[in-house]
Parts: C-alpha cells; sequence; structure tokens
C-alpha cells in the first residue's frame, strides 16, 4: 500500500526562517535581551496557554474575536494574544514574592487571529520590558525608558531614528478643555494620523459629530511642530484651564527634562502633539519610535505609562511604564526593506575532517577545540574529499582541520583556509592562535 505524501507548507501568518536568516533574527533578539539586563530588568516567562477567563478578563472588542481559544477536557483555554495581560496575572500572583518596584522583561511568542494580509502575522515574537509600582511609580521612570530604547536600537545597528513622545494626559485635558465627551473616540482616531492623514482625521472626527471649529482647533493643536522647549512654551501659552491638562503638562516637561540625562541625544527624541496610541489603558506619558529613512515602516517601538496593570487581578495599585519591540514583524521589513541581510550566516569556525581511521583523533581534537569555545563539526559521513570541502564552503565554515595517519604521527594538524585557500599543517597549539583570532 502507497503512502500517501502529504505536501509540506505551513499556515499563513506565520514565519519560518532558513538557517542563515534565523541566525540574524537570533542575533536581533539577543542584542535587545543584553540591552533589557543592562538596564536592571528581570527574566519572566509566562505560559503560551493561559485560562481564558484570565486571558479575557477584560472581555469583548477586537481582541476577543482575534483571539485562539479551544475546550480541552473542562478547561476553556486561550493562547496568550500580548505579553502584558500575562504580565498583569503573573504580577498580581506573586505579589509577595517580588520586589517593587518590578522590572521585567519578556521575549516571547504571542498568537493573534489576524485577517491575511503582508506583514501582519498570526505568531510573532514580542521583546517587552515594563517597570511596575506598588501603588506609586515615580514619573522618573519614565524618562529612562528611552534611553532603553536608543540604547537598544543603536546595539542594533540603527543611528538616524526618532523616538516621539507626548502625554495622554495632555490630549485628553484638552479634548475635556473643548467640552468633547468622547476623548477616547477622538484618541483612537488621532492614532491613526499615520495612516490616513490629517484630511481623514478631520473626516472621521466629523462623522464622531464633532464641529468644524473644534476639529480645526484638534488639528492645529496636533500640529504644533518646533523645538522641544518651543513645543512645552506653546503649551504653557494656550493657558488651558484644566486640572488633567496641567497634569500631563507637568509630567511631558519632567520627562523631556531628564531624558537627556539618561543619555538620549536630542537629535534622536522630539516631543510630537499628534502621539495617541489608541489603546484606552494608556494614562499618561506614551512613545513611539521611527527609523527616519524609512516611514513606511511605521512605528517600530512604542508604549507608554498606565495607571493600573492588574486591576482585573488584584484590588492593589500597581502603575508601570513599558514598551514593546514587535521582533517578527520588525525583522521581516528590514527583511524586505533590505535593510539589514545575513553578512555572517554561519556559527561554527571549523570542520574538522578525520582522514583514513582516524575519526578517534577527530574526535579528541574537536573536544579541545570547544572546551576552548570554538564552535567545531566533526565531518563523519563517507565521501570524496571534495565533497567534504564543499560541505564547509556551503555552510560557510571558514576553517576545515584535516587529521590523517601523517598528522597523528607528526602530533600535527593541517588547516586549511576556506576564503583564502591558504593550507598549513602546525601543532594543534598553533591552529589554536588562528581560530582564535
Amino acid at each position: 500500500m502507497d503512502v500517501q505524501i502529504i505536501k509540506p507548507s505551513i499556515l499563513p501568518g506565520f514565519m519560518e526562517l532558513l538557517p542563515g536568516d534565523q541566525i540574524l533574527f537570533n542575533d536581533m533578539m539577543d542584542r535587545i535581551r543584553n540591552n533589557y539586563e543592562k538596564f536592571g530588568f528581570l527574566p519572566i516567562d509566562t505560559p503560551i496557554i493561559e485560562k481564558s477567563e484570565v486571558l479575557l478578563a477584560k472581555g469583548g472588542g477586537e481582541t476577543e474575536k482575534q483571539i485562539y481559544r479551544f475546550q480541552r477536557g473542562d478547561n476553556d483555554l486561550s493562547l496568550r494574544f500580548d505579553l502584558t495581560v500575562p504580565l498583569a496575572r503573573y504580577v498580581a500572583q506573586h505579589f509577595s514574592e517580588i520586589s517593587f518596584p518590578f522590572r521585567r522583561y519578556q521575549i516571547g511568542k504571542v498568537y493573534r487571529g489576524e485577517r491575511n494580509q503582508k506583514g501582519r502575522f498570526r505568531e510573532f515574537y514580542q521583546c517587552d520590558i515594563d517597570i511596575i509600582g506598588n501603588e506609586n511609580l515615580s514619573i522618573i521612570n519614565d524618562a529612562e525608558i528611552p534611553s532603553v530604547i536608543y540604547s537598544t536600537f543603536k546595539e542594533l545597528g540603527f543611528d538616524d531614528f526618532t523616538i516621539k513622545i507626548n502625554n495622554r494626559k495632555v490630549l485628553s485635558g484638552f479634548f475635556q478643555w473643548l467640552k468633547i465627551k468622547d476623548s477616547k473616540a477622538v484618541l483612537r482616531i488621532i492614532d491613526k494620523l499615520d495612516k490616513i492623514g490629517m484630511s481623514g482625521v478631520g473626516e472621521e472626527l466629523s462623522e464622531l459629530g464633532l464641529n468644524e471649529n473644534i476639529i480645526e482647533k484638534i488639528k492645529k493643536f496636533m500640529s504644533i511642530k518646533s523645538s522641544n522647549e518651543e513645543i512645552l512654551d506653546n503649551l504653557k501659552s494656550l493657558n488651558i484651564d484644566n486640572d488633567i491638562f496641567k497634569s500631563g503638562f507637568e509630567e511631558l516637561n519632567f520627562v523631556a527634562k531628564y531624558i537627556k540625562d539618561f543619555g538620549v541625544p536630542e537629535k534622536n527624541y522630539v516631543l510630537d502633539l499628534s502621539i495617541a496610541r489608541g489603546l484606552d489603558y494608556y494614562t499618561g506619558t506614551v512613545y513611539e519610535t521611527f527609523l527616519n529613512d524609512y516611514p513606511k515602516l511605521g512605528s517600530i517601538c512604542s508604549g507608554g505609562r498606565y495607571d493600573n496593570l492588574a486591576a482585573h487581578y488584584t484590588k492593589r495599585s500597581l502603575p508601570g511604564v513599558g514598551i514593546s519591540i514587535g521582533l517578527s514583524r520588525l525583522f521581516s521589513q528590514l527583511m524586505e526593506e533590505k535593510i539589514i541581510e545575513n553578512k555572517k550566516n554561519f556559527l561554527t569556525k571549523v570542520l574538522i575532517i578525520p582522514m583514513d581511521d582516524c575519526l578517534k583523533e577527530g574526535i579528541e581534537v574537536a573536544t579541545i577545540l570547544r572546551k576552548e569555545n570554538i564552535y567545531t563539526q566533526v565531518y563523519t559521513e563517507e565521501g570524496k574529499i571534495g565533497k567534504k570541502f564543499n560541505y564547509a564552503d556551503k555552510l560557510n565554515i571558514p576553517y576545515v582541520i584535516i587529521i590523517g595517519s601523517q598528522e597523528v604521527k607528526d602530533k600535527a594538524v593541517t588547516i586549511k583556509n576556506i576564503n583564502s585557500g591558504n593550507q598549513e599543517t602546525m601543532e594543534l597549539s598553533e591552529a589554536l592562535k588562528i581560530l582564535k583570532n
């Protein structure tokens, strides 16, 4: 009976890379992780599967439509759709075991039943940091977050990028001052500015029922562009008599004052009153980061301040501030635009080819090299020497060590540089010096 051959394929919206690209992806992830740890953030790893009642505590909206939910026995389960809700559950559950302010990072896969389209993934990596306070969290933390963003993207090899910063209280207070009832709806419309433009924002505000005079004031407010100091001066000169606005202005002024002290050059951050962040849980400072030469990529890192992370899981007030990098989407876009490429698509430094009956000696040399932290592979398959060298060439392994009966007799190895073609026989200690360079 013939075995039915099934065409190998994966579902749309899932990313799978060849080893060369995966090495580059892993390198980006490692750089992000190292920067997070440099700033004192501690790792956690929450389950991919959570109880649906926990994950959907807020309920309703687009989130519930996109979630992967299933039944297993009596258990109603869901795949996590972000890393923030699991963090809220984690902090509430382990409250007595962690120290505040709690600085955590998490890098992991999340799942969303997105409509299949270019640049949108159903399974993707997020790289999050958050600082959580117990009852209170100093605003100085909001000024530190941009320094983490700056350090991370510098480490990833970027120079020309801008961190745009605003405060939701400034916007909410301004809308309240204008006597707009549904300020959250206005914020969600403003958040689409990059996609629909100022005219599109005006049309949607009109559909919301706002009169032309109010819409023009909102558009004029969002269009305030100048130096950071001048923007703050402009806000102050508006003389808006609203407590929420005043609180937001003071926070924005404070954050702008201290960002430079955290080592972020002025060319890499700007106050931007059009930055709103559409998610309702942001209550203060908000951030979005853009590559200046590639504006169509959109925001590559975003986040902000929220008043109460875990309101659905505990009566304690747990304010926080954080950011997220959607690594899978960012990597995909950077590769597509040829902004990055896998120049180092190898990990193995040397391939050992044992000749004759010298497999034992080849393994012994490999063990010595690995103890010296040199990534080493032993070629154990039969075949002509040309095939073995071709294997090293295809995998971009830069060095080959040949061990035959003559090398064993002379207590030496023959090392060949695949790129230059140079080949020499020498003692293993000399070969070590070459491989460590």
